[in-house]
């Protein structure tokens, strides 16, 4: 009897094995994907008289299952920003209106409580979500500047919405500089060696999810931009998170909340960046 018992019971193990495996790995994979952070980090500058702390979101790729809006606002809440900047792709290309709608919602909700500075992606570009962002209090930065004066230092925000840039590009055509100013410039997509070239103090990105897949201390494992697999270790130069110095400046890009084209982040959790410029 204990025999049969016994195999009864070890005929159970293999399932009780599979399950828990399944298990653990639903759980990885939600928890990579849908586990939203708040990254914290920090720069300093002389032009800068008392620490500013900048929220920066993008690439919510807003549809049913995403990162709710009440989750993303509760972070903001946490991080209590002077500014909020939003840095495009807050839905995607094919979405119906109602995913539009979220998008629209949430950033009317953020700008009623923070100055709010948005430039479109290579998705939302819809001009009547972009006249309804601006209805909701949001400065649309297309090919624009603004002054923002927070705590004694003066902040001109920049902001451009490029889906591609030709050989010629040349922000200096666009902006004239200005000293007096600490110059943020927004941008979707990045570009170092144009922005670099430019030399705003500060350039944010986004657009790139990180990478979406990671390996820690190997980096992305795949760098759309040159089409290259594990560009880290074959000493390939990826812009694709993070900070990245020049002369004159920083570039900084976010891995973004959303889970476009699917969610297959790794170690590369959704975050909201709370960025705190300091003086120098």
């Amino acid at each position: 009897m204990e025999n049969k018992a016994s195999k009864k019971k070890n005929k159970k193990h293999p399932w009780i094995r599979f399950w828990t495996t399944v298990l653990i790995i639903f759980f990885f994979w939600r928890y990579n994907n849908y586990y939203l952070k708040i990254n914290e980090t920090s720069s300093t500058s002389p032009k800068i008289s008392e620490p500013v702390r900048f929220a920066i979101l993008s690439d919510l790729h807003a549809h049913d299952g995403s990162i709710s809006n009440d989750r993303i606002l509760a972070k903001l809440k946490e991080i209590d920003p002077d500014a909020v900047f939003v840095l495009g792709d807050m839905y995607s290309r094919n979405s119906d209106i109602d995913e539009q709608n979220i998008a629209i919602k949430l950033m009317k909700n953020i700008a009623e409580d923070h100055p709010t500075y948005f430039v479109s992606g290579d998705h939302d570009t819809s001009e009547s979500y972009k006249s309804a962002l601006s209805d909701s209090g949001v400065h649309v930065m297309c090919y624009t500047e603004e002054i923002l004066e927070l705590k004694g230092s003066r902040f001109r925000i920049m902001g451009i919405d490029n889906v591609y840039y030709t050989p010629t590009f040349d922000l200096n055509n666009a902006f004239l500089p200005d000293e007096s100013c600490y110059n943020i410039l927004l941008a979707h997509i990045p570009n170092y060696e144009k922005f670099a070239a430019f030399g705003a103090d500060l350039t944010l990105c986004a657009d790139t999810h990180g990478g979406m897949a990671r390996l820690p201390f190997v980096g992305a494992l795949y760098d759309t931009f040159s089409g290259n697999i594990f560009p880290t270790l074959r000493n390939i130069k990826v812009y694709d998170k993070g900070w990245f110095e020049y002369n004159g400046g920083e570039m900084f890009i976010t891995s973004g909340i959303g889970d476009s084209p699917c969610p297959v982040r790794l170690f590369n959790l959704p975050e909201i960046v709370s960025l705190e410029i300091l003086p120098e």
